[in-house]
């Protein structure tokens, strides 16, 4: 009889509830533990722990089950071991996993904006380089045309070192006729001279001769004509 009455109060109950009416829940885990002055409920409740927070735990009782802590404002007290987990808390860990979640959902945005970013310093990089290019081009060319003007520079000296030595050999030759056409021009000056001595002499010798020639002749003439 008991039986058919406790079947009666709790399986009838559930018949007559509308299914439209029923919906599913789920348990909180927005809980609180009591932080103690002493290993045991008959200490002093100091403070209410909300579930998720850390604490540093300083030391652990097996025999009364509890464990001394201290939270990061530097409250000390005890708490019940079995109320702490290795691992945040699951509202915790739901609410990383969501921020997670956005941050990779916003990666792909980062990613093309970081792209497009490093697609930019890459043609500026680029640009660099050809202008850096263009600049060593010109650059060897001049390098070029530098050291032909140096050999250049190194044949004309030797080519003017050269006519140096040439002008110098045909100064000292121009010397050496100088030299040849003023003995020459002495020699002639001197044989001139020699002539006109010469010549002198023979007109004074003449100038001498001739008139006594003269007056024999005339003496002869006055002889022949005295012996007729």
């Amino acid at each position: 009889m008991v039986l058919k009455t406790l079947i009666f109060l709790f399986v009838v109950p559930l018949l007559l509830v509308d299914p439209a009416f029923a919906e599913t829940r789920f348990v909180t885990d927005q809980v609180k533990i009591t932080l103690r002055s002493g290993e045991s409920t008959e200490h002093k409740v100091m403070q209410m722990l909300p579930s998720g927070l850390p604490l540093e735990v300083l030391s652990s009782n097996e025999e009364t089950g509890y464990s001394y802590v201290r939270t990061e404002e530097g409250d000390t007290g005890y708490v019940l071991s079995r109320l702490l987990i290795g691992l945040p808390s699951a509202r915790q860990r739901l609410a990383a996993a969501e921020q997670r979640l956005a941050e990779l959902q916003q990666e792909p945005e980062k990613l093309a904006s970081k792209l497009v970013a490093l697609q930019t310093q890459y043609d500026g990089l680029k640009a660099t380089y050809e202008t850096a290019e263009s600049d060593n081009r010109n650059l060897k060319a001049q390098l070029e045309e530098i050291r032909s003007a140096a050999t250049n520079a190194v044949s004309i000296a030797d080519e003017r070192n050269m006519l140096r030595k040439r002008v110098a050999a045909l100064n000292g030759e121009v010397g050496e006729l100088k030299l040849d056409n003023q003995d020459l021009r002495n020699q002639s000056e001197r044989k001139w001279f020699m002539m006109g001595a010469g010549a002198i002499i023979v007109g004074i010798l003449l100038g001498l001769i001739l008139p006594r020639l003269r007056f024999r002749r005339r003496r002869d003439t006055w002889g022949s004509l005295s012996g007729f």
